[in-house]
């Protein structure tokens, strides 16, 4: 694999971008996650520039590098003003799954003996990673079945003395919708209990929507009985990915985060975060992001989202057989489908006409649905965007639900996957229609629900020969309990990144 000398830098750079070819464009706003757009180059452009230079800083050591220690306080210091408690004290980390991961670690610190996490069934999964990480456990609570808002009695019957900490979300990501923060906030204070916030996908932007008329419920640490809240910068912030802050109501509370160890003779270990070399590039290219749109670009931001939210919303009620989940307080919006309408193979449809609408598989009573995130750029291209829906609506209609083989869900539930290698578990997946290969013939495709990027000028009636299909990988996945999802995806990820034969 190593070539045995090195190669020219534009004969690399040239084959990175062949690589790319089957990449989900990250920019133009057809594509509905992972990535946020502004809309303007020059701000994405300076925020290339700032990574850049700080790419080789190594976060590792604060002493060694002043200008990440001050480039810190300019940002976590921004984000502490917006969020309601100047003067805050914070982390930057590498994203929301990092800045969970610490909140999680210092509720346990904080609370010896406490082992357990309270939290929606809505909420991220980054905190089951933590928990399972840190030898905790996760207390699931249901949702209001109409609202999908955490339910406020749930949470009373489940929090105890051996609760370490409460979590809400501002918003949840898969309908959008805000918990209600200060309810939960005080029964948890009220039982000696921290509250975490998460609002690593809105809390850069519900301030701004607060700002353009919306009606944002309180949610940041203003609020009585919140203890501490993560915002992702790599978000509705704009900045280059990994760039999220997470901020504590007390410094004692930050220290319960932080690890530091003597038990060796070597240079002195204590981070802030999981990592311990860590380039300063994110946090340089977070910092360039905020000083160049400032708090007036954020706000024109939030408003085009904010428009762009409602017209999106008003149009998909006004197509037959779909339907909004919920009523979205920020710029996520969930779409669920009818008997007549399956989302699985809409998502197919608008992919295939250049489009890409994130699936999200039913769960704790919430029904199949694709996700659409509204970014600053989405404005411009919304009515092209329903438009799409809409004939990829009428199109799912004509073709009718994906088919799942008859008794594949039991057959797959009943083995073991464990006992399979890699080879086979490819052979178990190609005998239900699912091909694990690469448009170069590598390896893998894309993650289910993950279609690569073919973007047809055309808008052909049903899904092109180069675009997967996945209404039938998604429709498998969703007639599965949880536990066996997990399993196949863990094995996908396993084949995905194993060698070619």
């Amino acid at each position: 694999m190593l070539p045995d000398h090195g190669r020219p830098a534009a004969e690399l750079l040239a084959e990175l971008t062949a690589l790319r070819a089957a990449d989900l464009p990250v920019r133009g706003g057809r594509v509905t996650a992972y990535v946020y757009d502004t809309g303007q180059p020059e701000v994405h452009e300076a925020a290339h520039r700032a990574y850049a230079e700080m790419l080789e800083v190594n976060m590792l050591d604060p002493t060694a590098f002043p200008s990440m220690v001050a480039l810190e306080r300019r940002v976590v210091g921004a984000v502490a003003e917006t969020l309601g408690r100047p003067g805050a004290p914070g982390i930057f980390t590498s994203g929301g799954t990092e800045s969970i991961m610490l909140a999680v670690k210092a509720a346990r610190d904080a609370r010896p003996g406490a082992t357990r996490v309270v939290l929606p069934v809505t909420a991220h999964p980054a905190f089951h990673k933590a928990a399972h990480y840190l030898g905790m456990e996760i207390v699931p609570v249901p949702v209001d079945p109409v609202s999908y808002r955490a339910s406020v009695p749930a949470f009373e019957d489940a929090l105890d003395e051996r609760t370490a900490l409460a979590v809400v979300s501002a918003p949840s990501y898969p309908q959008g919708v805000v918990d209600p923060v200060g309810e939960i906030a005080a029964l948890a204070a009220s039982r000696g209990v921290l509250c975490h916030v998460d609002a690593c996908v809105g809390g850069w932007l519900l301030p701004w929507l607060r700002e353009a008329g919306a009606a944002v419920p309180p949610f940041d640490l203003a609020v009585p009985g919140v203890t501490s809240i993560s915002c992702d910068l790599h978000k509705f912030g704009y900045a280059p990915k990994g760039a999220s802050v997470l901020l504590f109501r007390y410094a004692e509370l930050r220290r319960r985060a932080y690890f530091a160890s003597a038990a060796w003779p070597g240079y002195t270990i204590v981070n802030a975060t999981v990592q311990s070399s860590r380039s300063a590039g994110p946090l340089g290219g977070a910092w360039a992001t905020l000083e160049a749109l400032g708090r007036e670009g954020y706000r024109e931001l939030g408003r085009r989202t904010l428009e762009a939210t409602r017209r999106l919303a008003e149009g998909v009620r006004k197509i037959p057989g779909l339907r909004v989940l919920g009523e979205p307080e920020a710029a996520l919006v969930a779409i669920a489908g009818s008997p007549e309408v399956d989302v699985f193979v809409l998502a197919d449809e608008a992919r295939a006409r250049g489009w890409f609408l994130q699936p999200q598989l039913s769960y704790a009573g919430i029904p199949a649905n694709i996700h659409i995130t509204v970014t600053g750029v989405t404005l411009a291209g919304v009515d092209a965007m329903l438009d799409v829906i809409e004939e990829a609506a009428a199109a799912a209609r004509r073709r009718g639900p994906a088919k799942v083989p008859e008794g594949l869900p039991e057959l797959i539930a009943s083995i073991d996957l464990d006992a399979l290698d890699d080879a086979t578990f490819a052979e178990l997946a190609a005998s239900a229609g699912i091909t694990l290969g690469l448009p170069d013939g590598t390896g893998p495709a894309a993650q289910p629900g993950t279609p690569p990027e073919t973007a047809p000028s055309t808008a052909p009636s049903a899904p092109s020969s180069t675009t997967p299909e996945m209404a039938v990988v998604n429709a498998i996945l969703d007639a599965l309990p949880a536990a066996t999802r997990e399993a196949i995806l863990l094995r996908f990820l396993s084949v995905t990144y194993s060698p070619p034969a």
